[in-house]
C-alpha cells in the first residue's frame, strides 16, 4: 500500500503532497540542470492528478528553452520542478525530490543526458541511461502527448 509523501520548499511557502508515489528517482546531467541546481537534478516524476500544491502564489517559472519550463518558490529559490511546456510530452511534474521529507525505499532508476554527464559525478547501481540525442527524440517522436 503506497503512501502519501509530503514536502516543502526551504522557507516553507510552497508545500507539496505527492499521492500515489512511484519509487524511481530520475536525474539530469544537462548543463541547465547543473546550473540550477549545482549537480544533477535528481526528480520524482508526479502525474499532474497525484499532486496537491499550496502556496502557490509563491511559485515562479522560468521558460528555460522552447519546450520547458523550470520553476522555483519566489521566497527562497528553491527549485521546485521541471515541466515540459504543453503540446511537447507529458504533463507530469519532474519534482526536485530534495523537496521531499522522506524518501525512503526511492532508488535512482534513470539517467538522462548520460552524454553530458562530468567524469566526477558516479552514482551507485545501474540505471536505464539516454544521451542528450536519444532524450531529445523522444520529444519529437511524441509531439501531441
Amino acid at each position: 500500500m503506497s503512501h502519501d509523501l509530503t514536502g516543502h520548499c526551504l522557507c516553507g511557502a510552497v508545500q507539496v503532497t505527492v499521492r500515489n508515489p512511484a519509487h524511481e528517482l530520475g536525474a539530469c546531467h544537462c548543463a541547465m540542470c547543473r546550473r540550477w541546481t549545482g549537480v544533477a537534478f535528481v526528480t520524482l516524476d508526479v502525474p499532474e492528478a497525484d499532486l496537491t500544491v499550496t502556496g502557490s502564489e509563491h511559485i515562479r517559472s522560468y521558460a528555460s528553452s522552447d519546450w520547458a519550463e523550470r520553476s522555483f518558490c519566489g521566497t527562497c529559490g528553491s527549485a521546485l520542478w521541471y515541466r515540459l511546456k504543453p503540446g511537447v510530452g507529458p504533463t507530469d511534474y519532474y519534482m526536485a525530490a530534495g523537496l521531499l521529507d522522506d524518501l525512503s525505499g526511492q532508488r535512482l532508476e534513470r539517467e538522462i543526458y548520460i552524454d553530458r554527464k562530468p567524469g566526477a559525478f558516479a552514482f551507485a547501481g545501474p540505471t536505464q541511461q539516454m544521451t542528450e540525442a536519444e532524450f531529445l527524440a523522444t520529444l519529437q517522436a511524441n509531439p501531441e502527448e
